[in-house]
C-alpha cells in the first residue's frame, strides 16, 4: 500500500450502520433478495411469530389479510407480545421487539421451547423495511398500540382501549424504495399457509384477498395425515390409510406420516420446528437408514424375498413414496447452501430408532398392505435392473463423441460451462431462428422435434428409450437417475427453455417442467433452469418499434401512447418464435442485456408435486376442476 492510499483510509471511513440500518443497506442478507421471494418472505416473519406462540399451546387462529391499499395484516390470538418496560433498554418491550436485531423471547427457552424463528430478527426486519407498520397487543384487559415509519417509531407505546382476548395484530406495507414490485400474491401466501396448516394439527388459519374476495381457510384435524392425503389425492394409493407414529425422545418429538402408491417417484417432505429442510440432513438420513432396513427385516421375517430376488435397496424401498417428517428441536444447529439442512448429528439415532420400532409394529398388524408395499418394493427392484442396463445402453451409444451432436445441438465455442447457456427450442423453426441469432461464444441451441414423453407416468427405463429424453441426457452432460446423475457434469451455467407462448409451447413447457422437477431437481435447486420470455405483441408508431410482453402491458401501453396520436398503432401478435426473425429473436428474447428470464425455483415443493401429479397424472377429475378454476388466470393452459 503506498503511502497517499494509506492516508485515504482511516477511521473516519469506518461506518457504523445503527438500530436496522444495516438491514435497509443489506436487505438481501436478512430476506434473501428484495424480488418477490423476498416480499412474501416478509409475511412469512410475521406469521412466524404467530406460529411460535402456537407451538408454545397459546395460539389456536391466524389470520391473514391482504387489504387494499397493498398492506397484510398478520393476526393471531396468541398471548400478545410483552409491553411493560424493558430494563435494560429502558422502553417498552413491544419497541424493543419490533426495532432491534436479536431481540425476542426465544433464546433462553423460557418463553419458547422450540422456535422457527431462531435468530430474533424476523419481525424487526419486517419493520425496517417497511413504509410505515402498525402493532396492537391485546393483553392484560387493555389494548396497546404503536407505529413506525421505516422501522422508526411515531410514538412511545400507548393504551388506544380495553379487550378482553389477547393476541397480536401487525400491518406493515413494504418500501417501495426496496421493493420494486408490491403486489403480493393470494396463491403463494396460501401455499405457505396451507403447509403451517398441516404441520400444526388443529390451528386455524384463514387467508384473505380484500383486491379479489379470495379466501381460503385451513385447518386439519389429521395434521401430517391430511397433508399425505393432501399431496396423494392425484394418485393410486397401495395404502388405504397413511401409516403415522408419534414418539418423543430426549425431548425431541418426531412425527411421522408415510403412504405408498403406484407412482414411479418418491416425495420426502422433512421439517424442523415447522421450517422446510430443504436439503435434508441428519434426521432425514435417520429415517430413509431404517425405512430400508425395517421393510429388508420384514421382507426376511416372512420369506417375502425368494431365492433369485434383488435384495431392496434404498431407492426400491422410496419408489412411490410419500412421506412427511417433522420434528421439534430445542437448539436445531442449521447448515448447507440455504441453511436448510439439519446438523444435529443425535437426532439421527433418535429418528432411526422410532422408525425401527414404530414401523415394524405398523407392518405386523397391517399384514396385507405389508405384503403390498414389499411387492411394490421389489416391482421396483426388477426396474432398477432394466434402468441400469438401459443407462449402460445409453452410455454406449448416446454420446456426444460417437453421434456427433444430439438433436441438431449447436454448441457454443466456451469451454467449460461458466457463462454459458443452452437454449432448449420447441421446433426446427424457431431453432433455425435462434441458432442465427445467438452470440455463439456462449450460447447453445437444442431444438426438440416434439413433444418428449411424459415422466410422471414413467420409470427411467422406460424414459431412456424417448429419442428426446435421451438427446436432452446427453447435451447437458449430467447423466440421469441417482447413480449416475452429477450435477457437477452440467456443460451449461443456465438451461433456457424457450417455447411458442401457444397451447403446444404451453403443454411442452409443463412436460420439460415435469422432468427436470422429476429427475433433475439438484439443477432447480442450484437456480439453473430459467424460462425464456419471448415478447407477445410487436407495435409500431411511426419508426419506433416497441414489443410487449403480456396483455397488461399492452393496455397501459395503448392507454399512454394510443390517444391523442396522429400516428396509428401497428399491433403484431406473435404466435410463436418462428414469427421472428433471427434479429427480433435476440433482441427480444436471447440478448442478456436486454431479455427477461424467469428463474424456476422451487418454494413450496409439496405443492409442485401436487400440482405435476395433478396436471401429468392419470386422474382426470382433478386436472378438470383446476383448468375450470385457473382458465381465467392465464393466457395458455393445455395439459
Amino acid at each position: 500500500m503506498t503511502e497517499k492510499n494509506s492516508e485515504l483510509y482511516d477511521a473516519s471511513q469506518i461506518q457504523v450502520l445503527k438500530g436496522l440500518d444495516a438491514v435497509r443497506k443489506r436487505p438481501a442478507m436478512y430476506i434473501g433478495d428484495v424480488s418477490v421471494r423476498g416480499l412474501h418472505h416478509l409475511v412469512y416473519e410475521a406469521v412466524d411469530n404467530s406460529i411460535d406462540e402456537a407451538l408454545a399451546g397459546y395460539c389456536t387462529e391466524i389470520d391473514v389479510v391482504i387489504q387494499k391499499d397493498g398492506s397484510v395484516t398478520v393476526k393471531d390470538n396468541g398471548r400478545g407480545i410483552p409491553v411493560d418496560l424493558h430494563k435494560e433498554m429502558n422502553r417498552s418491550a413491544l419497541e424493543v421487539v419490533m426495532t432491534v436485531l436479536h431481540a425476542g423471547g426465544k433464546f433462553d427457552k423460557k418463553a419458547y421451547k422450540v422456535s422457527g424463528g431462531l435468530h430474533g430478527v424476523g419481525i424487526s426486519v419486517v419493520n425496517a423495511l417497511s413504509e410505515w407498520l402498525k402493532v396492537e397487543v391485546s393483553r392484560g384487559g387493555k389494548v396497546y398500540r404503536q407505529e413506525y415509519k421505516i422501522g422508526v417509531p411515531d410514538k412511545p407505546v400507548k393504551v388506544v382501549g380495553s379487550r378482553k382476548s389477547t393476541g397480536t395484530r401487525i400491518t406493515f406495507l413494504p418500501d417501495k424504495d426496496i421493493f420494486k414490485k408490491r403486489k403480493f400474491s393470494f396463491e403463494i401466501l396460501s401455499e405457505r399457509l396451507r403447509e403451517l396448516a398441516f404441520l400444526n394439527k388443529d390451528l386455524k388459519i384463514t387467508i384473505l384477498d380484500e383486491n379479489t374476495g379470495k379466501t381460503d381457510r385451513f385447518k386439519y384435524k389429521g395434521g401430517l395425515v391430511s397433508f399425505i392425503e393432501y399431496l396423494d389425492q392425484n394418485r393410486n394409493a397401495i395404502t388405504k390409510k397413511p401409516i403415522y407414529f408419534y414418539a418423543e425422545r430426549d425431548n425431541i418429538p418426531v412425527e411421522i406420516a408415510i403412504a405408498y402408491n403406484d407412482s414411479y417417484t418418491e416425495n420426502i417432505y422433512s421439517y424442523v420446528n415447522n421450517i422446510h429442510t430443504i436439503e435434508g440432513g441428519s434426521h432425514l438420513v435417520g429415517f430413509k437408514t431404517a425405512l430400508t432396513k425395517s421393510l429388508n427385516n420384514f421382507a426376511a421375517k416372512n420369506k417375502l424375498l425368494k431365492n433369485g430376488d434383488l435384495s431392496l435397496t434404498g431407492e426400491d424401498v422410496r419408489e412411490g413414496l410419500t412421506a412427511i417428517l417433522s420434528i421439534k428441536h430445542p437448539e436445531p444447529q442449521f447448515e448447507g447452501q440455504t441453511k436448510t439442512k439439519l446438523g444435529n448429528s443425535e437426532v439421527r439415532g433418535i429418528v432411526e430408532s422410532i422408525v425401527n420400532e414404530a414401523l415394524a409394529q405398523q407392518l405386523e398388524q397391517n399384514m396385507t398392505i405389508a405384503r403390498k408395499i414389499i411387492d411394490k418394493c421389489k416391482s421396483a427392484a426388477r426396474s432398477r435392473e432394466a434402468a441400469r442396463k438401459a443407462k449402460e445402453l445409453t452410455r454406449r451409444k448416446t454420446t456426444l463423441e460417437s453421434e456427433g451432436l444430439p438433436g441438431k445441438l449447436a454448441d457454443c465455442s466456451a469451454r467449460g460451462p461458466e457463462g454459458t447457456e443452452i437454449f432448449i427450442v420447441e421446433g426446427d423453426s424457431a431453432g433455425g431462428s435462434a441458432k442465427q441469432g445467438r452470440d455463439r461464444r456462449f450460447q447453445a441451441i437444442l431444438p426438440l422435434r416434439g413433444k418428449i414423453l411424459n415422466v410422471e407416468k414413467a420409470r427411467v427405463d422406460k424414459m431412456l428409450s424417448n429419442e428426446e429424453i435421451r438427446t436432452i441426457v446427453a447435451a447437458l452432460g449430467t447423466g440421469i437417475g441417482r447413480d449416475d446423475f452429477f450435477v457437477g457434469r452440467l456443460r451449461y451455467e443456465k438451461i433456457i427453455i424457450m417455447t411458442d407462448a401457444d397451447v403446444d409451447g404451453s403443454h411442452i413447457r409443463t412436460l420439460l417442467l415435469t422432468f427436470f422437477f422429476r429427475h433433475m431437481k439438484e439443477l432447480v435447486d442450484q437456480g439453473h433452469l430459467y424460462i425464456a420470455q419471448p415478447p407477445l405483441y410487436r407495435i409500431k408508431k411511426g419508426k419506433t418499434i416497441q414489443y410487449i410482453f403480456d396483455d397488461d402491458e399492452l393496455e397501459d401501453f395503448i392507454k399512454k401512447n394510443g390517444k391523442n396520436s396522429n400516428e396509428k398503432l401497428d399491433i403484431q401478435r406473435y404466435k410463436g418464435l418462428g414469427e421472428m426473425n433471427a434479429e427480433q429473436l435476440w433482441q427480444t428474447t436471447m440478448d442478456p442485456e436486454k431479455r427477461t428470464l424467469l428463474q424456476v425455483t422451487i418454494e413450496e415443493a409439496f405443492e409442485a408435486d401436487h400440482v405435476f401429479s395433478m396436471l401429468m397424472g392419470d386422474n382426470v377429475e382433478p386436472r378438470r376442476k383446476f383448468i375450470e378454476e385457473n382458465a381465467k388466470y392465464v393466457r395458455n393452459l393445455d395439459v
